[in-house]
């Protein structure tokens, strides 16, 4: 049959047309994904690094003064930067170096605060003349060791371990100096049956 000029023609779909722009955008489509990934990943590690840096930092505890919490071997996360915006407060673990031996890190528990009396009397602490209450320190780990009262000086803290029988402490080092508590242990992360926060 004869169509006349004015008639539009009505051409059968070729598939190949579809398919070819479809394959065109593929490649662009993979590319791009790959670059966004490889980003993520650029932008991950450098906030890891940042963050271990100057925020967190993973410490191995070496002893058992800081039993039944921490346990000799554990591996933990210190907050480097807390102690910048927030004051130390009583019942913080934390870490300092050794008064004794600056090369050396302890980890001890903030006990008495700048300004604070403490009294030890046959292993109950008291501040303040309040006996200090220590559900950290099971009866197990207590011991019977007195000592006078003293008034922790400006800028400085008494600290304890948990494992009062054996812990050496600011019983036998004295209270510890602001500017050598350079952390607040946070998260132990290792071994699995000790993860956990650090109470």
């Amino acid at each position: 049959m004869m169509m006349d000029a004015e008639t539009p023609q009505i051409l059968p779909e070729d598939p190949s047309l579809e398919v070819a722009p479809q394959q065109v955008e593929a490649e662009p489509r993979r590319s791009a994904a790959w670059k966004l990934w490889l980003r993520d990943l650029l932008f991950s590690a450098a906030a890891s690094v940042l963050i271990i840096t100057f925020l967190y930092q993973p410490v191995r505890v070496e002893g058992t003064s800081m039993l039944p919490r921490l346990v000799d071997q554990d591996r933990l996360f210190i907050n480097k930067i807390v102690y910048h915006f927030e004051a130390i407060e009583r019942g913080d673990v934390v870490v300092f170096h050794y008064p004794r031996n600056p090369q050396v890190s302890y980890i001890k528990r903030i006990i008495a605060l700048p300004g604070d009396r403490l009294r030890i009397d046959r292993g109950q602490v008291f501040v303040n003349d309040q006996a200090l209450k220590e559900p950290y320190v099971p009866a197990e780990y207590r011991d019977t060791r007195s000592l006078d009262a003293v008034v922790v000086p400006e800028g400085e803290y008494f600290v304890l371990g948990d494992h009062r029988s054996i812990a050496s402490d600011s019983r036998d080092f004295g209270p510890v100096k602001r500017d050598l508590i350079y952390g607040k242990a946070t998260f132990i992360y290792w071994p699995t049956q000790d993860v956990g926060i650090v109470h």
